[in-house]
């Protein structure tokens, strides 16, 4: 699915058009919310954002689930699964599980830690629980009630902010900043902040600043020709990843986000690299939902979260972690 570009602002009449509807969304969200969640009886930590679509969410968890698993901590992820078949709550086996089931974030977090998808919040923590987890890391789930959290982290694309400020459908957000900001204990903005975001949070809110630098596979890329490709919410921050990484671009292409690829797809973008005497290159995410037989072929570049103040993280996670129930 693509973002309609009116959302990223500009304008326009569609936001008009569409505000009624807006109304009633917002309205939905808010009594959706007002709904009390279950408390776990071990720590629930929510990677979440005020809009639709990526900003940074899985990145952040995977580098929570490791900070955690640092200190000893037996965290597990949590998330819907967008992508997925499955309803859940199931654990994930990225051996048997494919994107289709399970969805393509899962698979990214289920080779860090133990991950579970539910549509249900609230029973995949208790499947999780129940499956030794002393603390859980939810990818997403700010705007979904069923499972209180501990510490809420309001994720911010620093390239696209808030968008038009409108509600879904005039705009991106899935309810007002000031709501989604109100139940987090700190914001994250990943890159510069390219739209003026900060300014519409509420005055003194604390800001955690990191950055997307490229994995360490990136290195080999260094001056080579790259064809990349990816089926992400902002494809834009790949390709100037890899330019930031010191790979010369010679053509790229952007799918919606999500995107399942079948064997023509691929093969037609085999060929564009070669014609340009490029490797085809992706992302991890992207990578598990392209068809096994074209694997070997695809060259994987992936992201990893650099924090401007590391100790600013930790500090948040230190109460959290000496709360972990001790094991019986």
């Amino acid at each position: 699915m693509r973002a309609p570009a009116f959302w990223a602002g500009g304008g326009g009449v569609m936001p008009l058009l569409l505000a009624p509807f807006s109304a009633l969304y917002a309205q939905a969200t808010a009594r959706r919310m007002a709904r009390p969640g279950w408390q776990a009886p071990v720590p629930v930590i929510c990677c979440g954002n005020a809009t639709a679509g990526g900003a940074g969410k899985t990145t952040v968890a995977l580098d929570i689930g490791r900070r955690l698993a640092d200190r000893g901590v037996a965290a597990h992820f949590l998330l819907r699964g967008y992508g997925g078949t499955t309803k859940g709550p199931l654990l994930v086996d990225p051996a048997t599980h494919d994107s289709t089931l399970v969805g393509d974030e899962a698979l990214l977090l289920a080779d860090v830690r133990p991950t579970w998808v539910s549509a249900d919040r609230a029973a995949g923590a208790k499947a999780a629980i129940e499956g030794n987890a002393r603390a859980i890391v939810m990818d997403d789930g700010l705007q979904n009630p069923g499972l209180a959290k501990d510490l809420s982290l309001l994720i911010i694309d620093g390239g696209f902010g808030f968008g038009n400020g409108q509600i879904i459908p005039a705009g991106p957000l899935r309810e007002p900043v000031a709501a989604a900001a109100a139940r987090c204990q700190a914001a994250v903005l990943i890159g510069e902040d390219e739209t003026g975001a900060l300014a519409q949070l509420p005055p003194g809110m604390r800001v955690l600043r990191a950055r997307l630098a490229a994995g360490p596979e990136a290195a080999m890329l260094r001056g080579q020709p790259v064809f990349a490709f990816c089926g992400i919410a902002n494809p834009r921050k790949f390709f100037a990843t890899l330019q930031e990484s010191g790979a010369v671009l010679a053509g790229r292409e952007a799918f919606g986000d999500h995107y399942q690829y079948d064997a023509g797809e691929i093969q037609d973008l085999l060929a564009q690299a070669e014609a340009a005497r490029a490797l085809l290159v992706t992302t991890k995410k992207d990578f598990v939902r392209i068809p096994p037989q074209f694997r070997s072929r695809v060259t994987v570049v992936t992201v990893t979260l650099r924090w401007e103040e590391s100790a600013e993280i930790e500090s948040l996670l230190d109460p959290l972690a000496q709360r972990v129930p001790i094991p019986a």
